[in-house]
């Protein structure tokens, strides 16, 4: 499906490789690149770990609405990370496919979990079953990030420059 704005945006769960796979990507194609999560952070001048404490995780989902509809009207080549939980919103899968071509980064809840075990910025997983809470988050979380994407791109067992690779020939096709 054809956008009329020339983003990337990718989509996924926490530590699927969003943010390093995007940063590679808007170099590779001398794009833009910004983090929605470390927009928030910016923006609010706490992290997301604190503003979940804080002001609540309803908070932090009404934040990440609003730059969406600020986005739908200004980013233009521009590589956007969401956070993991951005699409359960059906306002922002809308305001997502509207603001460029979405990808959902893939990957199994076995390597999330070794990509986050050691991680305490994750507010979602500071619990006492981490492997338990991302399973239930995947089985939840996975249909949607489907319905929400483009294109679904498997990660397992593929470095970043790969991944890049697959969405630039990938992409040529929807350009």
């Amino acid at each position: 499906m054809k956008r009329e704005k020339n983003n990337i945006i990718l989509v996924g769960f926490m530590g699927a490789g969003k943010s390093s796979v995007g940063t590679c990507l808007a170099n590779t194609l001398s794009m833009n690149f910004v983090d929605t999560d470390n927009e928030i952070e910016k923006r609010c001048q706490l992290t997301i770990s604190e503003m979940f404490k804080s002001r609540g995780e309803e908070f932090f989902r009404l934040m990440e609405t609003n730059l969406l509809k600020e986005y739908q009207e200004t980013l233009t080549q521009t590589v956007l990370s969401t956070g993991g939980g951005m699409p359960l919103c059906a306002e922002n899968v809308s305001l997502l496919r509207k603001i460029g071509f979405v990808i959902f980064l893939k990957t199994s809840k076995e390597v999330t979990y070794q990509r986050l075990k050691s991680d305490t910025t994750r507010p979602l997983l500071q619990c006492e079953n981490p492997l338990g809470a991302i399973e239930q988050m995947l089985k939840i979380r996975v249909p949607i990030y489907e319905t929400c994407a483009d294109l679904v791109l498997e990660t397992k067992d593929k470095s970043i420059d790969r991944i890049v690779q697959e969405i630039i020939s990938i992409r040529e096709n929807f350009a």
